[in-house]
């Protein structure tokens, strides 16, 4: 067969376009010619980034309910490529591991411990098996168990540990349906388990047919303007339906302690189950059909009904359409009963939402959401508890005189709680707090809860109940400084009970008696990993060290850290996080190149995006997913700096997205170079995700940087028309800021070079592969110097071991080909 010379260089880049992967990736030189790169197969990146990536984790610390013990689990290296790589189902934005009827994991425990609270003892758990791979953990309210469930190769189990002998037991042999949850929880105290099984007699798991039955068409019969976001991993055939049906469908079922099960109800098409508090109801919600081809799993229709412990249908909460068409804007929700849930302070009370003017934010009306109650046997009217000027964001429960209600509205970023009385007919709402949500300088913290007998999270108070505890961050000028609060709920005041303070981070993680004064801290500082504490407020003795979690990276002491503070042109104020490496003295030595790596933020008030976050204080994270990774090979690292995006009032922030843009990042790299630490013409810009796409819109609009790495983002906006990030305008109401905002269409703008990787099964919103892939074929086919890495068996995260190191492995190369050994100036 004879080919012309178009038919030949089209046919070179569909195979281009193929072949592009860590096996076989495609790079460009200067004079745009492709190029085919070094030999496939996973490369190692240097052995002090290897280090990195294969240095100790965990153990991970869960306290218990009673604060009488900590479990620890321990958590292993990184899982293979070949873990990675098993068969995954992806259905109505599910990934599913199809062997074991569980929501796809990579990443288990392998070992248990518990830790005695009062003498510091250390007691290692027997009876695991040797390939202990422990999913979810949860302990019993009264503490003297412990559930979790172990991934079996055929299916996920449930096991019991049993706190007082350190011994743990398979409690059934029966397997866990942990699609959509992890599969069990306690029911009632600690006397019997709530668990999903799998269906004992489930007919064969259907078999997609080999030859189409016809084609798979969509059509719309109009309606109202709709805002329905790009979403991954879609249905696609009436196969696609019944397989996800097929793999959701549950039989409910109540274990004992003795491992005795009461089966109860029919097998259900499961999406979400709640047992009430007292044990004797089940809360359901069912899928139902038409699914659709474009929404994920929690837009479907439904059915959600109350069931009786004894398999009785009790009542029919709703009966839900699909969500398919919704008002436009991110406070718009769905018309009718939404976020059905059981009141934790009472043992069989639904409470549930109802939106006003049909969800639609755009309405004119006093009430925006109303929360309703109704308490078992449901034969008398809900009672109506309040109405919500904005939109429902959370509630904590703590009895019938006392619980906190959120509400949020996004449009102007306005936030506030209110006390309710939820027993108390009519009685008035109390205004608590009132902020904007961005302003996390006036933020009040976050109420400490606790678990009451039936296993439930409620509002931890005084012993009088005239106080809650509350805890938070603590942001402020000087960064974070994480505190504990007592707030008086009659006068509406809080007493400072602890704040942490300098060289430390430290943060309360338990209170441990009524009066606030007894508590368990996590403490760390730039040279000392997190490690957990008790703490006497009251007698002002020296904290007691529960643990002693040693160094895992001691090669990489001495990196030192700063929060630095600077203002960019139009005066708004800056910072970020600077790492200096190991030994390195900037008077002595010297600028360095610089690797930055930021991630943007929308903002409504120029005062709220110059606040400060983070610490000076908090330890050195080396993360081989972060930018501090460069560290050890001796570059500076400038983290997180900030590029707020501001709409003051009526403005829309991403209306001059790049013109602020800009503005961030010439400022942070004056201020290094300013500092001396920085060779201006040695700074590469990176990002994840959105601070991807920040990379390829800075290279495409500026000369300011050597090189760029962006991974897994999106770059041409009118592939996510209907909204991206935090922009609720969709691409027909602000066409010209989605084609100003996608460097995608300036890819001849783009000079300096630019490293590209992707997972090839992204799940995230958005970002689809085709984002990369695109940007790629453009850059190449206008003669960039560019790179492409596909990841196989990737998602939006990378998990593999070798996927990682690969990762360094083209990061660092392409630091040290086109920033590190750079000539000239940079822009030139």
């Amino acid at each position: 067969m004879l080919l012309t010379r178009k038919t030949s260089v089209l046919l070179m880049a569909a195979l281009a376009l193929i072949f592009v992967s860590p096996i076989s990736s495609l790079a460009t030189n200067a004079a745009g010619t492709a190029q085919t790169a070094e030999p496939g197969g996973y490369r190692l990146p240097p052995p002090e980034l290897q280090a990195i990536v294969d240095a100790p984790r965990g153990p991970q610390f869960k306290l218990g309910p009673q604060k009488k013990n900590a479990l620890l689990i321990s958590l292993p290296g990184l899982p293979g490529i070949a873990e990675v790589a098993q068969p995954e189902l992806k259905l109505a934005g599910l990934r599913i591991n199809p062997r074991t009827r569980a929501a796809s994991q990579f990443d288990f425990g392998t070992g248990l411990s518990l830790l005695d609270i009062q003498n510091g003892q250390i007691r290692e758990v027997s009876g695991l098996p040797a390939r202990a791979r422990i999913a979810e953990t949860l302990w019993s309210p009264d503490e003297r168990w412990v559930a979790f469930s172990r991934w079996a190769d055929d299916g996920v189990e449930l096991w019991l540990l049993d706190v007082r002998k350190a011994v743990a037991h398979r409690l059934i042999a029966e397997r866990l349906n942990a699609i959509t949850s992890a599969g069990f929880s306690w029911s009632n105290g600690s006397e019997q388990l709530f668990v999903r099984l799998l269906p004992q007699h489930q007919k064969p798991l259907p078999l997609a047919p080999s030859i189409p039955s016809g084609p798979n068409a969509l059509e719309s019969k109009g309606g109202k303007l709709t805002q329905n976001r790009t979403y991954p991993d879609m249905l696609k055939t009436p196969a696609d339906a019944d397989l996800l049906d097929w793999q959701l469908q549950t039989q409910l079922a109540f274990v004992n302690l003795q491992g005795q099960i009461r089966r109860t109800g029919p097998v259900m098409t499961l999406s979400k189950a709640l047992v009430s508090p007292d044990g004797r109801l089940i809360l359901t919600t069912q899928l139902r059909r038409p699914y659709s081809t474009t929404l994920p799993i929690d837009r479907f229709g439904q059915l959600i009904e109350v069931w009786s412990d004894t398999g009785k249908k009790v009542r029919t909460v709703a009966e839900r359409p699909m969500r398919e068409r919704l008002p436009a804007g991110n406070d718009a929700v769905q018309a009718g009963p939404r976020d059905v849930g059981w009141r934790h302070d009472k043992p069989a009370t639904l409470y549930w939402l109802e939106a006003q003017a049909g969800g639609d934010p755009e309405a004119h009306v006093k009430v925006h959401d109303v929360i309703w109650q109704q308490a078992a046997p449901f034969d008398s009217p809900p009672q109506k508890i309040m109405e919500l000027g904005w939109r429902f964001g959370s509630i904590q429960w703590g009895s019938d005189q006392l619980a906190l209600v959120t509400e949020n509205w996004w449009k102007s970023r306005d936030t506030r709680t209110w006390r309710i009385r939820p027993g108390v007919p009519d009685a008035k709402p109390e205004l608590l707090f009132s902020r904007k949500s961005e302003d996390q300088y006036a933020h009040p913290g976050t109420p400490v809860m606790v678990l009451n007998p039936a296993g439930r999270q409620v509002l931890r108070t005084s012993a009088d109940g005239k106080a809650i505890f509350l805890t938070g961050t603590g942001a402020s000028p000087e960064g974070d400084r994480p505190f504990l609060d007592r707030y008086d709920l009659v006068n509406r005041q809080a007493v400072r009970l602890f704040r942490s303070q300098a060289p430390y981070y430290e943060e309360v993680i338990a209170v441990l008696n009524d009066k606030g004064s007894c508590v368990i801290t996590s403490r760390e500082s730039n040279e000392e990993r997190p490690n957990f504490y008790v703490r006497d407020l009251a007698g002002g003795e020296a904290p007691r060290a529960l643990t002693q979690f040693a160094h895992p990276l001691p090669q990489l002491r001495g990196v030192k850290k700063q929060q630095i503070r600077y203002e960019r042109e139009d005066g708004v104020d800056l910072s970020a996080t600077l790492y200096l490496p190991p030994g390195y003295d900037p008077k002595r030595d010297g600028p360095r190149p610089v690797l930055m790596w930021a991630y943007p933020r929308e903002f409504k008030t120029a005062e709220a995006a110059g606040q400060v976050a983070g610490s000076p204080y908090k330890f050195n994270r080396i993360s081989y997913n972060g930018p501090q990774v460069m560290l050890a090979r001796g570059y500076v690292v400038l983290d997180g700096p900030t590029m707020p995006i501001i709409g003051e009032g009526k403005k829309e922030p991403n209306d001059t997205y790049l013109e602020q843009l800009k503005m961030s990042a010439e400022a942070a790299i004056e201020e290094v170079v300013r500092l001396g630490v920085a060779d201006r013409n040695r700074i590469a810009i990176g990002g994840h995700s959105y601070g991807a796409f920040m990379t390829v819109n800075l290279l495409t609009h500026t000369r300011l940087f050597r090189a760029g790495i962006a991974r897994s983002g999106a770059y041409n906006r009118t592939l996510t028309p209907f909204g991206f990030q935090s922009e609720d305008r969709n691409f027909w109401q602000a066409r010209k800021t989605y084609q100003d905002m996608s460097p995608f269409n300036f890819a001849n703008q783009i000079k300096d070079p630019i490293l590209l990787i992707h997972g090839e099964q992204d799940n995230n919103s958005g970002t689809f592969p085709i984002q990369s892939e695109r940007m790629y074929q453009a850059l190449q086919g206008l003669g960039a110097v560019t790179r492409l890495v596909m990841l196989p068996n990737e998602s939006h995260s990378y998990r593999a071991r070798e996927s990682i190191l690969h990762m360094l492995w083209e990061q660092d190369r392409w630091l040290d080909l086109y920033v590190k050994n750079a000539k000239g100036e940079a822009g030139n």
